[in-house]
């Protein structure tokens, strides 16, 4: 799942769809927003993890997730961007989601799931 900072001067929306593109090279033309999270969510990095990461510069983050609609063809999918973060995709059903995510993001995956859910379908 694509996810960023925010640069200085840029707001929200503005950066999620800068860092699908940086990502994923998909263009805003090809998705369409249905929900964005009503609060920052916060998370801590583990602390082993901490010191390794950004030399300790960071203990966490906070984000705000975005829900969006792709209206795009897999063909237009490319990962192998200027600065490739990622080096497969494949889409999941949100049910099995979690079972991907490191273990101390998972709650905050759940958090948004749940914040989601009335836009996402069920088996």
């Amino acid at each position: 799942m694509p996810q960023g900072g925010i640069d200085q001067g840029e707001d929200p929306q503005t950066a999620a769809y800068r860092e699908l593109l940086e990502e994923t090279g998909i263009t805003q033309e090809l998705v369409q927003i249905l929900a964005f999270t009503t609060d920052w969510i916060h998370y801590d990095f583990p602390e082993d993890l901490a010191a390794k990461l950004w030399k300790g510069r960071y203990v966490g983050q906070k984000q705000r997730y975005y829900l969006m609609r792709f209206l795009g063809r897999d063909d237009q999918i490319n990962i192998k961007t200027e600065k490739p973060e990622f080096s497969d995709w494949r889409w999941s059903n949100v049910n099995t989601l979690e079972d991907k995510i490191v273990e101390f993001k998972r709650q905050v995956y759940r958090q948004v799931i749940a914040e989601f859910s009335v836009y996402l379908r069920k088996p």
